[in-house]
């Protein structure tokens, strides 16, 4: 039986609204692709993200017009030269990596980990909302490690507000390409006095040479700025750390190229993801097994997730049940 490949829309409504510097969601809306053969099934989801041109329709049709490349038995590396990176290859790629595992009865993590993957810690994620709103969220959340979203002309009030609240929380602060030349440094100090462990891209990418010049009293990671291994020489002296998410490298392939080569650079490395269900997040946990600060709450934001999905206790996320993915 050849091949067969399948796309589907799906939307998964959210505990409640997502804020951050750009913009409001209610739903989590995503693109799930099955690629079928005789031995198996692989599923993969990806999450078309507007700020990097993507919408549901340009991404389903970007897997549509891979669909004779699918069908015919291309592989993971014929598909990178194929088609750019993105949240379409990053579902193909993925939904690859499944049916691999699906149709030899292996597992991804024997390939991508070497042994076997555990259970990694996760930030939770606090929306952008006034201080006191924000306060109260860490207060409530029970997190031993909180990212908070910033991205306003000036966050120092809710820095301050977050931090006194959060008991002892180390906190990431992203802002979500929300600051300026002009308030930089004192959202910096801001961080500091807060204790922050991290400040995730600050300013526009493309802006960000600022950087370059100004001490970093908490070590600051590119996030717009990075999407794959590429991009690596336009951040040194810039960034401390790099977020890699699977939406932006167009998959597990090359994420675990641009981890491996970001390490050999002197880079921390961040797992990150944008707001998906369990199966989006389940290969990002492979590659979170190495990393320095892993982000991978998006199944806590949600309302309802999948069947067999991710199992989150306290602020530790363990591996995918291979009925979900890989």
């Amino acid at each position: 039986m050849p091949r067969r490949l399948s796309v589907t829309v799906e939307h998964f409504p959210l505990r409640e609204p997502f804020r951050i510097a750009r913009g409001v969601k209610t739903e989590a809306a995503v693109v799930t692709c099955e690629i079928a053969d005789e031995y198996g099934r692989g599923r993969a989801e990806c999450v078309p993200y507007p700020r990097y041109g993507e919408s549901l329709e340009s991404v389903c049709d970007q897997i549509e017009g891979m669909r004779d490349l699918i069908e015919r038995g291309g592989s993971r590396d014929s598909l990178g030269a194929a088609l750019a990176a993105g949240a379409a290859r990053n579902a193909l790629d993925c939904a690859l990596w499944d049916l691999e595992a699906k149709s030899t009865g292996g597992r991804v993590s024997a390939i991508v980990c070497g042994q076997t993957p555990r259970p990694v810690e996760t930030a939770y994620t606090i929306s952008l909302d006034s201080a006191d709103a924000m306060a109260s969220a860490a207060r409530a959340s029970g997190r031993d490690l909180l990212k908070i979203k910033l991205g306003t002309a000036d966050d120092r009030e809710r820095i301050r507000a977050v931090h006194a609240a959060a008991r002892g929380a180390r906190l990431i602060l992203d802002a979500n390409e929300g600051w300026t030349d002009a308030n930089l440094r004192d959202h910096l100090l801001a961080a500091a006095a807060a204790g922050a462990i991290l400040v995730e891209q600050p300013l526009p990418a493309g802006q960000d040479a600022i950087l370059a010049d100004i001490p970093h009293p908490v070590p600051v990671c590119a996030d717009e700025s990075l999407h794959v291994g590429e991009d690596l020489d336009h951040l040194l002296g810039l960034y401390d750390y790099v977020n890699v998410k699977l939406d932006k490298t167009g998959g597990l392939t090359e994420a675990v190229r641009l981890t491996r080569e970001a390490r050999r650079r002197g880079f921390g490395v961040m797992v990150g993801c944008m707001v998906g269900s369990s199966l989006a997040m389940a290969p990002a946990i492979l590659l979170a097994q190495t990393a320095d600060i892993v982000d991978l709450d998006g199944p806590l934001l949600l309302a309802r997730d999948r069947p067999h999905p991710l199992t989150y206790a306290g602020s530790m996320v363990s591996p995918p049940d291979p009925r979900l993915w890989g």
